[in-house]
C-alpha cells in the first residue's frame, strides 16, 4: 500500500528529494502517486512535520 501525506505537510520539499521512485509531486500539500510509490518508507522517515503515514 502506497504512502500518504497528511493535511500536517508543510511542503518543504524534504521528502521529494528523497524518494527513489519520484512518486512525491509538488503543491499547497505535497503528494504520492500510489501506482509509482514502492512503499520504503523514505519519505516518511525524512518529514519533519511527520505528515507521511503508511496508506490504509
Amino acid at each position: 500500500m502506497a504512502y500518504v501525506i497528511s493535511n500536517d505537510c508543510i511542503a518543504c520539499g524534504t521528502c521529494q528529494g528523497e524518494c527513489p521512485t519520484g512518486a512525491i509531486s509538488e503543491g499547497e500539500i505535497y503528494s504520492i502517486d500510489p501506482d509509482i510509490c514502492v512503499d520504503c518508507g523514505t519519505c516518511a522517515d525524512v518529514c519533519p512535520s511527520g505528515a507521511i503515514s503508511p496508506g490504509a
